[in-house]
């Protein structure tokens, strides 16, 4: 089985892989910090705790292992300043991989999000079998939602779902990039 790097060079910033419990502390911050930012879209946050952190971090070994999921710290001038990872839901088609993302508030306008889903849907298509990337959200999460408007992924998909975090509609915006409309590095 394939995996990304463990490490993934920005322009200025690099994505890396967790390293479980020596990235506790740094990231429960980054999360302490970011709870207002996250609170209208990330469900999450609700049940956030250092307990909680501690338990994402450990699990991501094996859902690395796994192939499942690929999580990483996003890392500007050497501190975490968020998240983001590609999996595989298990609802979702064998050969379809989605991006997840979020950042700190002071590390938002200045096309790091982008960049990280650039690299990520990069790596995606090098795993073998993958033929598309999603980018699923809350249609009124705009500035999740410029992100892969930016990129080439087009709307593929509005869909019912439960509303689990403040500002959520009710409602999902699947967008979609094909393996050939990759966008370059």
């Amino acid at each position: 089985m394939n995996h990304p790097p463990h490490v993934i060079a920005l322009d200025g910033a690099a994505l890396r892989r967790f390293d479980g419990e020596s990235d506790l502390s740094e990231f429960f911050a980054v999360i302490e910090e970011s709870l207002e930012h996250l609170r209208p879209w990330m469900p999450w946050v609700a049940e956030h705790s250092r307990a909680k952190t501690a338990e994402f971090l450990t699990g991501r070994a094996e859902l690395w292992a796994s192939g499942q999921d690929f999580t990483y710290a996003v890392v500007l001038d050497g501190a975490i300043v968020g998240a983001c990872g590609l999996f595989r839901r298990e609802d979702t088609p064998a050969g379809v991989r989605e991006i997840g993302y979020w950042l700190h508030p002071a590390a938002t306008g200045r096309g790091l999000a982008t960049r990280s889903v650039r690299a990520l849907a990069g790596e995606a298509f090098r795993l073998p079998g993958v033929e598309y990337v999603e980018i699923v959200h809350d249609p009124a999460n705009l500035a999740s939602g410029a992100v892969p408007a930016r990129l080439g992924f087009t709307e593929y998909l509005r869909r019912p779902a439960e509303a689990l975090a403040p500002a959520e509609t009710g409602e999902e915006l699947v967008w979609r990039l094909p393996r050939e409309q990759a966008p370059a590095r």
